[in-house]
């Protein structure tokens, strides 16, 4: 390989951008969660909008339709995470008294608004998940272009609130703190963006097991990792495991995160349960027994992302 390369202006010790210092596991700070919690489990749900014909620029979403146009049977299976599946999920978390975060589309706002209502009734919390799934954010756009999408779609679910007949938002409180990017892809200046909305948080990164305070030309915002190895798309579309490997994987990454605290302090274990996936009738008895699980074990506790993050920023 020529010399050249291997020089270019980021090269640094430890890692190629400046968000965040680059330190050993040994060497952070111990996090103490509220209630003695080991290890606090952060459920994102994600309610995506997928369109019939998507751009692709710059690419399509890892879950965007596969067959040429008019692909009905991802689009219907999609759909159907949205109208029946996510209800599921919602029935399992009211049973198991546990509050998760819906990461949600603006588009999926604009088209079910009572959806929405309903989960912010439920005491779960709304995340922005930007526009839709054919809205990347990536580095071929502006700054002006990238702050209009954000801005598109955090002005969306502000004026769906102002629209609810009695008040889901406390007084002093905002719908939307946190975000997921689309994809989970970013630009250099998607932080900064997001920092400029009044977002405080982001989950797109998995760079620890522990939240990580990420500073931005807007101020800091805090990174809350979210897990792609044991994301029920990578396990159970991508890699096609069986439900009982998906349960069974989680279980042994709780019981070692559990293991580590005495080390380390206390972690988090972010894990997204996509509705379409995991809403099916076949599937939905893991989430159950997860959920059962994590009730019954000492040490574990499901936290809504925006807990983790409050809990994070009073000890950052």
């Amino acid at each position: 390989m020529d010399k050249s390369y291997l020089e270019y202006p980021k090269r640094a010790y430890g890692q190629d951008h400046d968000f965040y210092e680059w330190r050993q596991v040994k060497d952070r700070p111990k996090l103490a969660w509220d209630n003695g919690v080991k290890v606090a489990i952060n459920l994102i749900i994600p309610l995506e909008f997928f369109p019939l014909n998507p751009s692709g620029v710059p690419f399509k979403h890892p879950g965007a339709m596969v067959t040429p146009y008019p692909d009905l049977r991802h689009f219907t299976v999609r759909d159907y995470g949205n109208r029946v599946g996510v209800f599921r999920i919602l029935d399992a978390l009211d049973d198991a008294d546990v509050k998760a975060t819906f990461a949600v589309n603006g588009e999926i706002a604009k088209r079910y608004p009572p959806l929405i209502e309903t989960i912010k009734s439920a005491g779960h919390e709304i995340a922005a998940h930007g526009l839709s799934t054919d809205h990347i954010h990536h580095e071929g756009l502006s700054f002006e272009e990238e702050q209009t999408l954000v801005n598109q779609t955090i002005d969306g679910f502000n004026d769906i609130a102002r629209g609810w007949p009695s008040p889901k938002v406390e007084d002093g409180e905002r719908l939307i703190r946190g975000w997921l990017s689309p994809a989970r892809n970013q630009s250099r200046q998607t932080l900064g963006c997001l920092r400029d909305e009044d977002i405080d948080y982001c989950l797109d990164w998995e760079m620890d097991q522990v939240p990580v305070q990420m500073e931005t030309f807007c101020g800091p915002i805090m990174g809350i990792p979210l897990s792609y190895e044991l994301s029920d798309f990578t396990l159970l579309h991508t890699r096609r495991q069986t439900e009982e490997s998906w349960l069974k994987q989680i279980q042994n990454a709780t019981s070692l995160l559990a293991e580590e605290h005495d080390r380390f302090g206390s972690q988090m274990l972010g894990l997204t349960l996509t509705p379409y996936i995991m809403g099916q009738p076949f599937r939905i008895w893991a989430l159950r027994a997860l959920l059962k699980h994590i009730k019954k074990t000492e040490g574990l506790e499901v936290f809504r992302a925006r807990d983790i993050a409050d809990q994070a920023w009073r000890q950052s």
